[in-house]
Order: structure tokens, then C-alpha cells, then sequence
């Protein structure tokens, strides 16, 4: 599942900075519109430590609010994806705890989602309705999340299945939310194994090529992910290499996807230098 990674990464940044601005001042509205038309990546890496204390901080005074802790969902595991071993365990369950908390807080059908039997699962997940999507997309994020840096205990993999219902739920409810994000997720976790293994491949690139249309090919780091799962999964070389160069020919500059376009650009300079080793 490392290739989710990119994807993680792409989803939180995304969405972390808007969500700060929804439960601080407009100063804050100011700084998450910095964050999101941002060009410089290292920079924005390495101030997200520094928010998490500051979310925490908001957080001792209203623990209760779905907004700062979804927000601190976001942000730990944005953070999550720079680190690995128990540091990653300890933030991606963080992260989950807060959306998971979140989620109660909105909708009772979402407590205790990892405990319930699939049946009990289904039956409340296919009762979510439009306005559910923001905080169920977020709690099927951070528990992705966590399944990967557990991923060395089959327990916690099983729960993928929970994670990709979930995920399908929201696409019917709202397809083209966060730029085709559930699109471009389910894209990911279909082509976590080759079809021999149990993936889906031709499942997974239906759902990348939907996710390009809803943005209309601006959010750059749906063909980085759909490279490096889906042409890397099925050894399509063209496929590969376009999709990638597709990404480093475009202007990165879009409103409030120039961040996440840079971090693209990126992972498609590394993963094309790789590319005649790899296939």
C-alpha cells in the first residue's frame, strides 16, 4: 500500500488549511488560502508540526467541536505521511480517533464504526445522506491512513473492507466532492494488489479516469497516483510516462490546488527517473 501514501498526502494538505479557517479568525482565513496557493513545498512540510499544537491548543477549550477535530484529523495525518514505524502508527490513530470522534458528534450512525459486525456497518452506512459526506470522506481517510501503518497486523487490514464501502457510499452521495477526491481514493485502494491477488485494476482505472474528468485534469496529483498504481500495477510503460509528463508540462498555479500541484510535480520527476529501471 505505499503508493496510497502520495494520495494521503494530497488529500490532507488539501483540505487541512480550509478546515483551520472554517473554526479560527479571518487572519486564519487568510493563512489557509497562503497555505493552498502555495509553491513552496518544504516550507509548508515543515510548519505542519507547528499547527498541531496549535489545533491541539484549540482543542483543550472546545473538545467537542466537529470542526477542530476534524481538522486535527487532517492535520496529523498530513504529518503522518513524513514519518514511519511508531511515530506513523501514533499519528494516523490519532488522526482516525479525531475523525472518528467527529463523526459521532454528527451523526449517532457513526459511532463506533470499527466495532460494529459488517451487517450493523452496511446498514448505517448506506443510511448516510449528502450533508454526512464531509465528515464520513474524512473519517474513510484517516482510516485508510491507519490501516497502512498497521499494516503488519492482519487485523487492522481486514478493516479495509469496512473503508472501501464506506468510500463507494460517498461517491454515490457526491462524486465530484474535494475535486473527485472518493474517485481518485477508490482508485487507489482498487489497485492496492494486482487481480490475481484480489485488486481490481480495470475497477480502479475507471474510477482515476472519472476523478480526471471532475477536475478537469487541474488536481495534477490524480495522474501521479494513477501512474504509479495503475500503469505501475499493469506494467504500461506509455501510459506511465505520459500521465507523468502530462503533470510536469502543466502550470501548477490554480487556485487552491497550486500546493498539492507542486507536490505532484515532485513525484512525477522522481517516479519518471525511475521509470526505465522499473519497467
Amino acid at each position: 500500500m505505499r503508493h496510497l501514501s502520495i494520495l494521503f498526502l494530497a488529500v490532507w494538505l488539501n483540505g487541512c488549511a480550509s478546515l483551520i479557517s472554517n473554526v479560527t479568525s479571518g487572519v486564519a482565513e487568510d493563512l489557509a488560502s497562503t497555505i493552498l496557493n502555495s509553491e513552496d513545498v518544504q516550507t509548508v512540510k515543515e510548519g505542519i508540526p507547528a499547527y498541531l499544537l496549535m489545533i491541539d491548543s484549540f482543542l483543550r477549550s472546545s473538545p467537542d467541536s466537529p470542526d477542530l477535530l476534524l481538522a486535527a484529523s487532517r492535520l496529523n495525518g498530513a504529518f503522518s505521511v513524513f514519518t514511519e514505524g511508531k511515530r506513523s502508527k501514533l499519528l494516523t490513530t490519532k488522526s482516525l480517533q479525531y475523525a472518528l470522534r467527529a463523526s459521532c458528534l454528527e451523526n449517532d450512525d457513526l459511532c463506533d464504526l470499527q466495532q460494529v459486525s459488517f451487517n450493523d456497518y452496511k446498514s448505517r452506512v448506506d443510511a448516510l445522506r449528502s450533508n454526512d459526506v464531509p465528515v464520513a470522506y474524512a473519517v474513510a481517510v484517516a482510516w485508510t491512513s491507519w490501516v497502512q501503518a498497521n499494516s503488519d497486523d492482519w487485523s487492522a487490514v481486514a478493516q479495509l473492507g469496512k473503508v472501501k464501502y464506506l468510500m463507494e457510499r460517498i461517491i454515490v452521495l457526491n462524486e465530484s466532492y474535494d475535486n473527485g477526491g472518493p474517485h481518485l481514493y477508490m482508485g487507489g485502494l482498487e489497485t492496492v494488489l494486482p487481480a490475481s491477488m484480489g485488486g481490481n485494476p480495470d475497477k480502479g482505472k475507471m474510477h482515476f479516469e472519472r476523478s480526471l474528468a471532475l477536475a478537469e485534469g487541474q488536481f495534477l496529483m490524480t495522474k501521479v497516483v494513477y501512474a504509479e498504481s495503475y500503469a505501475r500495477l499493469v506494467f504500461d510503460q506509455e501510459l506511465h510516462d505520459r500521465l507523468l509528463q502530462e503533470v510536469l508540462d502543466a502550470d501548477p498555479v490554480v487556485l487552491d490546488m497550486t500546493l498539492t500541484n507542486m507536490v505532484a510535480k515532485e513525484q512525477a520527476t522522481a517516479l519518471l527517473e525511475d521509470s526505465k529501471d522499473y519497467f
